[in-house]
């Protein structure tokens, strides 16, 4: 990352505050810019802070975590927020999900999977900017620089959609076809919609956006399924922010739990921009 991570530490026990302070600044992990010893946990005051990760305790006397975390979403915090709690019953865990957090640890806290779970949030911001940066280019219609050839374009997606399980998929073939239309003629995906760039392309350019949005339905349940099984697997932790909101596969989680009778509802825009950028980025 270009700047420091900015944590805020919201805990009630000034001990384990100055434990995670000590760690996170031993390690070179971050910058602690608050905590609920200074503000008493205020959602208003830590959304000022500005915050690029919170570590929130779930249980804090005369405070619920997860509500907290509901509290600064509802204030467009946009923090990666990582809980930190105690608790084991599912249904308090589900909890948590629910209110927006992106990762539960069980306290004792492990520092070893601590350090990890930061790695990841700071490898997913990276990736959200950097794809954030791209869609500001596809959106102006300015052309999109790339060194790539039509072939190294068509390896690395093709690589990218295998590992989201999507390769087999009859869409995936419109897939990359598509984004590699939109690179070579530098099209916008502001200008255009997905069904006016498919007539370029297809003589049925309806059947052309269903057969991708399957294909992509179909990727966005592989990664909730990854998710479920191992919540920091490195195909999860990448793609699971990047092609799709993260929103969309904590509702397909929970669609697999049971939890919910439907899932998440992917964007092909987003998916296809996300995928553009993931290739660029790719050696």
């Amino acid at each position: 990352m270009e700047r420091e991570l900015r944590i805020y530490i919201a805990e009630d026990d000034v001990c384990v505050i100055d434990t995670l302070r000590d760690f996170i600044e031993d390690q070179g992990l971050g910058e602690v810019v608050g905590s609920s010893e200074d503000d008493g946990g205020d959602a208003l005051q830590i959304a000022a802070l500005q915050p690029d990760l919170i570590l929130i305790d779930f249980l804090m006397p005369g405070q619920d975590g997860a509500e907290l975390v509901r509290r600064l979403r509802e204030k467009g915090c946009r923090a990666k927020c990582i809980m930190l709690s105690q608790v084991t019953q599912k249904d308090m865990i589900a909890k948590a999900y629910d209110a927006g957090i992106d990762f539960f640890l069980n306290k004792p806290i492990n520092i070893v999977e601590l350090r990890a779970v930061i790695g990841t949030v700071v490898r997913q911001l990276e990736n959200e900017r950097t794809i954030e940066a791209l869609r500001r280019v596809l959106f102006s219609g300015q052309p999109v620089a790339s060194q790539d050839t039509d072939e190294e374009s068509r390896r690395k997606i093709n690589n990218i959609l295998a590992s989201v399980g999507m390769a087999g998929e009859k869409g995936s073939a419109d897939i990359l076809n598509f984004c590699l239309f939109v690179k070579r003629e530098q099209k916008s995906l502001q200008q255009e919609s997905i069904r006016e760039l498919c007539s370029e392309l297809s003589d049925n350019p309806k059947s052309m956006e269903q057969r991708m949005r399957r294909a992509i339905a179909v990727g966005l349940t592989n990664l909730a399924h990854l998710g479920l099984e191992d919540f920091l697997n490195e195909r999860f932790t990448r793609y699971g922010s990047t092609l799709f909101r993260f929103e969309e596969v904590r509702a397909e989680m929970d669609l697999i739990r049971g939890k919910k009778d439907y899932g998440g509802k992917p964007s092909i825009k987003k998916f296809i921009e996300s995928l553009m950028q993931l290739a660029e980025q790719d050696s």
